[in-house]
């Protein structure tokens, strides 16, 4: 009967998230397109809302909602965590809506990011690997701060950033199902959420009608930081060493790294600063060989699937952890690595009309001072 109520909410979330974002498309469709005033680089050349986390967000409180009537109230509203993480997805979510209409500074972002960062560990949501609770406390701090980030600058092509966090939703969903723990309020919230980004999907996909914009890579950069630490780092299977959740947390979180990785490399390679904004991700390589936007996207879909697949051989019991393993999928990882990497060093025709086109542009035009952004969105970050 439980399971049935999980379902039947999955598939309400998808419906209400379509519909409520065909609502949000037709009446508020000016909110998050500040390029209409101001220079910004972006890899769509048609100016959208961005209106997806909006739509994220009203359905992860109603995920609370569905759990406090269908299962259990003092769950949500007296567990100290899940108060906790309402609370730091509240402040994202305020953060990137303020972003999406102001353009805050960077700055400022940094010190929203680690206040939620701070919040988690207050609520017991933090990265416990070490026996110093310190240096837990540091590495969750990084580790907020780096997924948040990451989720935004991986939010620069259609569906890109959608179809990842649903993946690693689904990772999290598959770890607290073998874990007994599906019925519990927090996979609740993952599903909610997860029915929220399906519905979304259809106006993300390209040709995109809405992107998420900061309002919606910073509420789920928060939201699957936490769930990362939560079910990934602190996975509490028959482990060897740290090697398990490890392998789990980078196999989860594959393309983000990988994409955050290279384009950091890549720019101070060219003694650029990484946190200036460009149309030099993966996604962009991809898409400079000849790929479509689509194609880049199933290319993404294949990647997620893969690491999700091998994600579920590990904490289903059907292999005994050991070396063996350990090493066989740090390979896979380290394969993806190089060849999403290698794409970025190869020089296509279309990347030097960019080039060429964005020197003409610029010597036609006037000097404009530039957004210095340490969180990148769907502006081609």
């Amino acid at each position: 009967m439980n399971l049935a109520k999980l379902i039947f909410f999955l598939i309400f979330t998808g419906v209400f998230s379509f519909i409520l974002n065909k609502l949000l498309l037709k009446f508020a469709s000016n909110l998050g397109m500040r390029d209409r005033d101001e220079t910004m680089i972006r890899w769509s050349a048609t100016t959208k809302p961005s209106l997806g986390g909006i739509n994220f967000y009203i359905i992860f409180l109603l995920s609370g909602l569905f759990y406090s009537i269908f299962f259990d109230a003092n769950t949500v509203w007296h567990n100290k965590e899940i108060l906790g993480l309402l609370s730091a997805t509240c402040i994202a979510f305020l953060m990137g809506l303020s972003d999406d209409a102001y353009n805050t500074r960077p700055f400022l972002k940094l010190v929203i990011q680690i206040m939620c960062g701070v919040l988690l560990i207050v609520s017991g949501i933090y990265i416990q690997v070490f026996d110093n609770e310190s240096l837990n406390y540091c590495i969750t701090l990084v580790w907020v701060i780096g997924i948040m980030n990451s989720l935004n600058m991986l939010d620069n092509m259609d569906a890109i950033t959608t179809v990842v966090s649903s993946f690693i939703i689904a990772a999290a969903l598959v770890i607290a199902a073998f874990n007994g723990e599906i019925f519990d309020v927090y996979p609740v919230f993952l599903i909610g959420v997860l029915g929220s980004l399906l519905g979304f999907l259809f106006f993300n996909w390209h040709p995109s009608k809405m992107f998420m914009g900061d309002t919606g890579s910073q509420f789920l950069g928060l939201l699957l930081a936490a769930t990362g630490i939560k079910y990934f780092w602190n996975y509490g299977g028959e482990l060897a060493g740290v090697t398990q959740p490890l392998t789990i947390v980078v196999l989860a979180f594959l393309l983000p790294i990988i994409d955050t990785t290279t384009v950091t490399l890549n720019r101070m390679l060219r003694k650029q600063s990484p946190f200036i904004g460009g149309k030099d991700h993966t996604t962009h390589h991809l898409s400079y060989l000849g790929l479509t936007d689509r194609q880049v996207a199933y290319i993404f879909i294949g990647i997620s699937l893969i690491s999700l697949s091998l994600i579920t051989v590990m904490v289903s019991g059907l292999i005994e952890w050991n070396l063996i393993y350990f090493v066989s999928f740090s390979l896979y990882g380290l394969l993806s690595f190089g060849f999403l990497y290698s794409v970025t060093l190869i020089k296509s025709k279309k990347q030097n009309e960019e080039k060429q086109n964005s020197k003409e542009k610029t010597a036609e035009t006037k000097p404009i001072k530039t957004k210095d952004n340490v969180i990148e969105t769907q502006k081609a970050s």
